[in-house]
């Protein structure tokens, strides 16, 4: 099902080409990366540079291998203390290795700064090809749907839009209704996990990087949300589960369970009216 994707937090530093044959293995065919792995590690894989000039090779060799696609590139934030043309080397290593969209958070609180580097970093990707998201979360400068879409409109460019994460849309109170009014171009990338409407014991970042729960476990309205989504997206699977990696369930086995609940769920969502 080439709609889904696994998304590159969901599997705690599996190197790229390992990552390749996971999805692959699990007839996933869309993946995403960061810049460089996520701090937590518990399965104990030997670290990689995505600037190793051989592992781009074997990365690029196992994407064609597998018929698998690198859907997003993570890790272009903006940041009040960085200018984003600081990127462009980083733009054209994911460009060179088939990225077709990158991903920005919005760190930046001054509203008019933030403008003018979002619409830098959509200019800057747009001329290596690539499409840009960009992330709301709860408490961020750019912290909800309606925040999200109008920075978009904003900047008005058609290669920008909206990544929607299903985490951050239910905490944030958004509504499949409210997904589904969007305009046309708006919303370009989903990511799918599952969570609490409130969690207590760890904070919201700890929560959203290393423990959510696969698709229907917990309370968000999934279905709703999937209805609603513009059709022909990729949706990524963000289902990072530290404790049942340090309890020593692998990734096959984990984010098997979440490609199978996925896949009855978007089911359920096609056979709605």
């Amino acid at each position: 099902m080439d709609q889904l994707g696994i998304e590159f937090i969901s599997v705690f530093g599996l190197p790229p080409v390992e990552f390749v044959h996971l999805a692959a293995d699990l007839d996933v065919h869309n993946i995403s990366l960061g810049l460089a792995p996520l701090d937590a590690n518990p399965h104990g894989y030997a670290s990689y540079s995505l600037s190793d000039a051989s592992l781009q090779r074997a990365f690029k060799a196992a994407l064609a291998e597998r018929g698998v696609t690198f859907a997003l590139a993570e890790g272009f934030f903006v940041l009040p203390s960085r200018e984003v043309e600081a990127y462009a080397r980083d733009m054209d290593m994911v460009a060179d290795l088939g990225a077709k969209r990158i991903n920005t958070l919005a760190l930046e609180p001054d509203a008019g700064r933030l403008n003018d580097q979002l619409a830098a970093l959509v200019e800057m990707a747009a001329a290596r090809g690539m499409q840009t998201t960009l992330e709301f979360l709860p408490g961020m400068p750019v912290g909800d749907l309606a925040a999200a879409a109008a920075t978009v409109r904003r900047v008005g460019r058609p290669e920008f839009s909206v990544l929607a994460d299903t985490m951050h849309l239910g905490r944030s109170g958004a509504t499949g209704a409210q997904v589904a009014e969007q305009e046309p171009g708006v919303i370009g990338y989903a990511q799918l996990c599952d969570c609490p409407q409130v969690r207590t014991d760890m904070s919201y970042g700890d929560e959203a990087k290393y423990e959510r729960m696969a698709p229907g476990e917990g309370e968000l309205p999934l279905v709703d949300y999937l209805k609603a989504l513009p059709p022909g997206l990729v949706i990524g699977l963000e289902v990072p589960q530290r404790s049942l990696a340090e309890a020593g369930v692998g990734p096959h086995e984990r984010l098997g369970r979440c490609v199978a609940a996925a896949r009855a769920l978007l089911a359920q969502a096609a056979a709605q009216p």
